[in-house]
């Protein structure tokens, strides 16, 4: 488990995880909304088949159940990047202070 001691370290994680967390849950808003978009405006789109006998909607609606864990996989990634990161900085410190 990483422990940060110093609280601006811990604060600028934070920043830097919750900015990514919001970035990825916009792309997903925006690819979800294109969905509800489709069914309120061209609902006998969803209709037509696309892949493998399959719909527009079903598609669309595993490709979004995917494309989220995707984002889900591309947010953990990055947060243990930067956790490391932060952790190598902090033992580079403590190298350098003895």
């Amino acid at each position: 488990m990483h422990v940060n001691n110093s609280s601006t370290e811990k604060e600028s994680l934070t920043k830097r995880k919750s900015a990514l967390g919001i970035r990825l849950f916009f792309i997903y808003l925006i690819c979800y909304a294109g969905f509800v978009l489709i069914g309120v405006f061209q609902y006998e789109l969803l209709a037509v088949q696309v892949l493998g006998g399959l719909n527009l909607a079903l598609a669309y609606g595993i490709g979004l159940i995917v494309f989220a864990v995707i984002l889900g996989v591309v947010y953990n990634y990055y947060c243990t990047k930067y956790e490391d990161e932060v952790e190598a900085e902090q033992t580079n410190e403590e190298g350098g202070a003895v």
